[in-house]
């Protein structure tokens, strides 16, 4: 610790008190500036680098120079204001051991100003050039907000590609998931799926085009989404523009008639709609209300992912729509709508063996309208056609579960019936016999005849363990109703399965 050594002890070791120029020496030494003042406020003493912070000529500051008008001085020249000159004279009129302030010189120099009371009376100050210092401070000050910044930019990127990552990711399972569809229930369920995934919070509908293009049809929704049964095109305002449309509350547009539907006597959040398109038409309608978003850059990029996603859709839909109507072009008689025989028979077959695994029974009914022939000689083919229809379309309004129904070729019919034994076969043949007796036809000025139909039942295995021994069993049947009167029903249990047109003889 240093101690402070009074004059009798230097002056009894031998050494000398330090002469005026030697303190002066000492002073000018210094990288601050030093002005010691009087009492009575007169500059007594200053150093060289004080004028050079100060900025003033070698006499503009003299011994005796009073502080007053350093300050008037320093106001004038605009080094100091006003307000900071009057606070700098109760400072020195105050009882305060230390205080400071800052003055900016022309030069754009900032002075760091530091006064402390001397115990011997007056004052003395130190000027400090603080422009390094400070500028080095906001020199740093700004790296590090601009690292800070830097870094956040770098997490957000860094987020955003990961989510970009994500997002890709989940479009090419979509996809993937999309073109394994074998049917449309398959796909809307995919659908629904994933854009719950893809759109968190968020609130969706898809709507398809029914055959008859005058309504489309509610498939599909996810998020809570109020999904219609049926809308009309001219509901949305994107399908009668031809283009996605945007509806955002803080913009001048109008709510969709179907949107309005949905809540009627609320404000609407943003949404938007696109027009699923595939191969030049427009098949259906994506609906997605996003959940609030503040940020203007994700609220975009949820845009732009929403309509992939519609491109992804409407590839889909166009795809499995295309492959239905191969698949019933290959499978569906195309007079009546019911099945054709090649695939009727593939589908027995299957029945068949799995019910033998099952131990359970499969109906069988065979079928064919009565004197077709005399009725096509005396009304003409189109009349013909007109009443295999309304067969084919009472079989579809009667047989709409597991049963599969197929026009084997002219007017003979087949229906096979899974977990059917042979006693509820013959009530449902009973069934299909009455439906059919009570078809009714008007062609040109009048009605058709009634058309009736005889019905022959076998089951499996009771009359045959094979298709085909099934087929001959339930057609032998139907030619004994034939030969019964026609108009009715026949258990191939009843018939003789010598005679008959299958018979040899």
């Amino acid at each position: 610790m240093n101690k402070v050594v009074p004059s009798q002890v230097m002056q009894a070791g031998g050494l000398p008190e330090p002469s005026h120029a030697r303190l002066m020496d000492v002073l000018n030494k210094l990288d601050q500036g030093v002005m010691v003042w009087t009492e009575d406020g007169l500059c007594q003493v200053f150093n060289e680098r004080l004028l050079t912070l100060l900025e003033v000529q070698n006499g503009d500051i003299y011994p005796g120079y009073s502080r007053e008008a350093f300050f008037a001085t320093a106001v004038r020249l605009g080094h100091v204001t006003e307000d900071s000159a009057d606070q700098a004279r109760l400072d020195f009129a105050s009882d305060k051991e230390r205080f400071s302030a800052t003055r900016v010189m022309p030069s754009g120099r900032r002075l760091q100003i530091d006064t402390r009371r001397l115990s011997t009376g007056g004052f003395v100050s130190c000027y400090t050039d603080v422009t390094l210092i400070e500028r080095t401070a906001r020199d740093l000050t700004k790296a590090r907000q601009a690292a800070e910044e830097a870094e956040l930019t770098a997490l957000k990127t860094l987020a955003a590609e990961k989510s970009w990552r994500e997002e890709a990711r989940l479009l090419s399972e979509l996809d993937e998931w999309l073109h394994s569809c074998k049917s449309q229930e398959e796909l809307f369920r995919i659908v629904s799926t994933f854009m719950a995934r893809l759109f968190p919070q968020s609130q969706g509908e898809l709507y398809i085009y029914s055959n008859s293009r005058d309504v489309l049809d509610g498939k599909c929704h996810w998020g809570g989404g109020d999904l219609h049964d049926h809308i009309f095109p001219d509901a949305c305002w994107a399908l009668r523009r031809g283009r996605q449309y945007l509806y955002s509350a803080d913009k001048i547009v109008f709510t969709c008639t179907h949107v309005e539907e949905q809540s009627p006597n609320s404000s609407h959040e943003d949404y938007v709609c696109f027009p699923v398109v595939a191969h030049g038409n427009t098949v259906g309608l994506l609906h997605i209300k996003f959940a609030p978003e503040s940020d203007p850059k994700r609220k975009i990029a949820l845009h732009r992912l929403a309509l992939r996603c519609g491109e992804h859709i409407s590839l889909a839909v166009a795809n499995v729509r295309l492959r239905d109507e191969l698949h019933d072009q290959s499978t569906r008689d195309p007079l009546t709508g019911v099945y054709n025989r090649r695939y009727f028979l593939g589908e027995l077959r299957n029945a068949v063996a799995l019910a033998d695994r099952r131990a359970s029974q499969v109906g069988l009914l065979s079928f064919d309208a009565d004197r077709f022939k005399t009725f096509n000689d005396t009304h003409g083919h189109d009349a013909g056609d007109m009443v295999l229809r309304a067969i084919g379309d009472t079989l579809k309004d009667l047989f709409c579960k597991d049963e599969v129904c197929c026009r084997m070729g002219g007017e003979e019919f087949a229906v096979f019936l899974p977990d059917t034994d042979k006693e509820q076969a013959l009530h449902i043949g009973e069934a299909l016999r009455c439906a059919m007796e009570d078809i009714t036809l008007r062609y040109g000025s009048g009605n058709l005849p009634r058309v009736t139909v005889s019905i022959g039942v076998a089951s499996f295995p009771e009359d045959g363990v094979l298709p085909q021994d099934l087929m001959l069993a339930a057609d032998r049947a139907l030619y004994a109703a034939k030969h019964a009167g026609r108009n009715c029903v026949m258990d191939s249990q009843d018939t003789d399965p010598t005679g008959g047109p299958f018979s040899d003889t």
